[in-house]
């Protein structure tokens, strides 16, 4: 009945949770599969590059030393440049769905980027929009 109704999998009870977060972390890879070609494009904003094939980044052709998170971060601000994300897009961007961390974790990751930044010549690279979140 449950997939007749349009569902893409059930599970009856009793059951377990591991089985149950197995079934949807299965249904999770389906639905965002790992395209090739998202891989192999280069997100730049100014004079910041990002590649994600190489998991290489570089402000002004200044290599910079960036965490997994930090590159994430960053990955999710130059996807849409100039748009404000929230804390929450922004944790969303740079953890699993399944990790939950202080919204204020976040402010220490977007600190030590503009710290890298700074060393390589950008000042200004992530504005803080007060009450709303960030911006590149």
């Amino acid at each position: 009945l449950g997939l007749e109704m349009g569902g893409d999998d059930y599970v009856t009870k009793p059951f377990s949770p591991r089985e149950l977060v197995a079934r949807v972390n299965v249904i999770l890879r389906r639905a965002r599969p790992a395209s090739a070609e998202a891989e192999e494009r280069q997100f730049s904003h100014g004079g910041l590059v990002l590649m994600p094939a190489s998991h290489g980044a570089s402000f002004d052709g200044k290599p910079l030393a960036l965490t997994g998170i930090e590159f994430a971060i960053l990955k999710g601000f130059l996807a849409r440049p100039t748009h404000v994300l929230a804390r929450e897009a922004v944790m969303a961007n740079a953890y699993a769905a399944n990790i939950h961390v202080s919204e204020r974790t976040v402010d220490s990751h977007i600190r030590n980027i503009r710290a890298k930044l700074a060393a390589a010549g950008c000042t200004d690279a992530i504005e803080t929009v007060h009450g709303v979140g960030f911006r590149l």
